[in-house]
């Protein structure tokens, strides 16, 4: 590795900054009404929302002068770390009860969500995996097998929660890091049937899942039930039209659109700001995800290589999903637009990520 450090790329800051800035507005915009609502604050949401943009813009700050090394030489530590977080989130009376999932463990006023952080955990560990056994990714046995033994068994622990979207995202993540590094399409494929008979156990097992699928194939056959998130949010985004009616003008806010800050913080920007809105989050995604990967393939090293892959993956998955979601192209999974929505785990966590990749921006050749 090359010992003369860079700038940091100022472009991916810049994306990043960019989108925060624009999930600030919209945290505030969308959750105004049901703010002075609940907690006769209005801004109750976004003052949260503007102490967790600027705890996690330090830690980028921070982890981007780090020596992505580093995650390398702990990355089993930190693996551990949020094995055990897993654990005690599923012990009654540790983990916190939200939305009918165990996902939150409690400090003081404020909660975190370990399964957030686990991803980027297993982004770590995978990608030093794969940098130190290149050469036995092609054998199912000695490669494939052992690289995915661990990424399940967290799926299995985050699905106890559960929290299907999370743990989606992160075997999303790992299966096009083990790709990258050049598994074989055949394995693949067999994995990938075990994986959809897998996929049809779990839905089959729980009726709120099936629920949520037979909402996305027709959200109308339950308005008030299943289909009702969906179809209010796609009464957000039609009036939205190509300008948008107005910032701070959404009618879905009200009552309609239950948590509008959260998962379908897209649906009210679209509404908000319109086709031309939506478009221009989308190019500052584009523009964030076009310079991680070409970080990640100036990298001086394999494991930088990896771990860049691995985090861009990752924010690439998320957005397709929740967009997905909220335009009705995908079921409903309780993803969260990284850097938009509101929430303290998964913007701490994206901010962290992206520090990750400015530091080995400043060690790579593009």
């Amino acid at each position: 590795m090359q010992n003369k450090k860079s700038p940091p790329d100022f472009i991916l800051i810049l994306a990043t900054l960019s989108l925060l800035a624009v999930g600030m507005i919209m945290v505030y915009s969308a959750s105004a009404i049901w703010a002075n609502f609940k907690f006769d604050d209005s801004f109750f949401f976004a003052k949260r929302q503007l102490l967790f943009a600027g705890v996690g813009v330090i830690a980028m700050f921070a982890i981007m002068n780090v020596d992505y090394w580093t995650w390398r030489t702990w990355s089993k530590v930190i693996l551990l770390v949020c094995f055990l977080l897993l654990i005690a989130v599923l012990i009654p009376g540790v983990g916190l009860v939200r939305g009918g999932a165990r996902s939150w463990l409690g400090i003081g006023a404020f909660s975190i969500q370990p399964s957030e952080f686990m991803k980027i955990a297993m982004i770590a560990f995978l990608a030093k995996f794969l940098s130190e056994n290149q050469k036995l990714i092609t054998s199912f046995r000695k490669g494939l097998v052992p690289s995915l033994s661990l990424v399940f068994l967290a799926f299995g622990l985050i699905m106890l929660q559960p929290d299907l979207g999370t743990g989606v995202v992160m075997v999303g993540t790992c299966v096009v890091m083990i790709y990258v590094a050049g598994a074989k399409i055949s394995h693949f494929m067999g994995l990938g049937l075990l994986g959809v008979l897998g996929f049809v156990g779990l839905i089959a097992s729980a009726p709120y899942r099936m629920k949520r699928i037979t909402a996305f194939l027709d959200p109308w056959q339950d308005p008030l039930g299943s289909g009702f998130q969906i179809i209010q949010s796609l009464y957000a985004i039609g009036p939205g039209g190509l300008l948008g009616i107005g910032l701070g003008q959404s009618r879905q806010k009200h009552y309609y659109l239950p948590e509008p800050q959260t998962d379908f913080i897209f649906s009210i920007l679209a509404e908000e700001l319109g086709f031309i809105g939506g478009t221009f989050v989308i190019l500052l995604f584009s523009l964030l995800l076009w310079r991680g990967v070409r970080i990640a393939l100036g990298a001086p090293d394999l494991f930088g290589s990896f771990l860049g892959i691995g985090i861009i993956a990752m924010i690439a998955i998320q957005v397709s999903i929740n967009i997905g979601v909220v335009t009705g192209l995908m079921p409903v999974t309780g993803i969260t637009l990284p850097f938009l929505s509101y929430g303290g785990s998964s913007l701490t966590l994206m901010l962290m990520a992206v520090g990750v990749l400015l530091n080995i921006s400043r060690y790579a050749r593009y």
